[in-house]
């Protein structure tokens, strides 16, 4: 059975790894066989899907210290594998997964901090390459306010940086905060997760296209 995996990675906390990996894989779970490789060693997308288990989000594997060892078994039993990268401290980790997925998203905040963090993350990408030429990479704009010239900004420092940005970036929204409260993904919210969740499928439309 064909995997295909998609990794969420930054060398920046906070940068909404978690809600970006958790949401993706509901979106995707619609229609595919999708398992969750939680690699934060808090546990985050555990908790989450722990509290939220009425509501039939993806499963969770638990990396369980060894992120690239759950990755491989997931890879083994499931169609698609969503991977939350484990964070900064780890990104010696993080450059070996990122040896063995399909597709990495590097979620950016609209920050010079975040752009300067980019960066980094864009050079474990690129050394990543030498043994998985075929890493598709991405960036990928996080809360954005589309109306505020920071993030205007940030959209043109980030041509500077040699992976391409998803046209589809990710607006600050209520839903994602509230979804997480709730225990579920924007795609339970309904209509209060209608536009969420329409970003979320365009993100999946665009990084994972052939």
């Amino acid at each position: 059975m064909a995997c295909h995996s998609i990794a969420l990675a930054s060398r920046k906390g906070g940068c909404g790894k978690s809600t970006l990996a958790l949401n993706l894989a509901a979106g995707l779970a619609r229609s595919e066989d999708v398992v969750l490789v939680d690699g934060d060693p808090q546990g985050t997308l555990c908790h989450w899907v722990d509290w939220a288990s009425a509501h039939g989000l993806p499963e969770v594997m638990a990396a369980g210290g060894d992120p690239l060892e759950a990755l491989c078994r997931a890879s083994r039993e499931h169609r698609r594998v969503v991977v939350d990268c484990p964070p900064s401290l780890d990104m010696a980790i993080t450059g070996r997964i990122l040896e063995r997925v399909d597709v990495v998203l590097i979620p950016i905040l609209p920050s010079p901090l975040d752009l300067w963090a980019g960066a980094d993350t864009v050079a474990a990408v690129r050394h990543a390459r030498k043994r998985n030429p075929g890493l598709r990479a991405w960036l990928l704009l996080n809360q954005m306010e589309p109306g505020s010239a920071l993030s205007r900004a940030m959209v043109r420092a980030l041509s500077s940086l040699e992976i391409p940005t998803l046209g589809c970036g990710v607006r600050r929204r209520a839903a994602y905060r509230t979804a997480a409260v709730e225990g579920m993904s924007v795609y339970q919210l309904g209509a209060r997760g209608r536009e969420a969740a329409r970003e979320m499928d365009r993100i999946s439309e665009e990084a994972l296209q052939a």
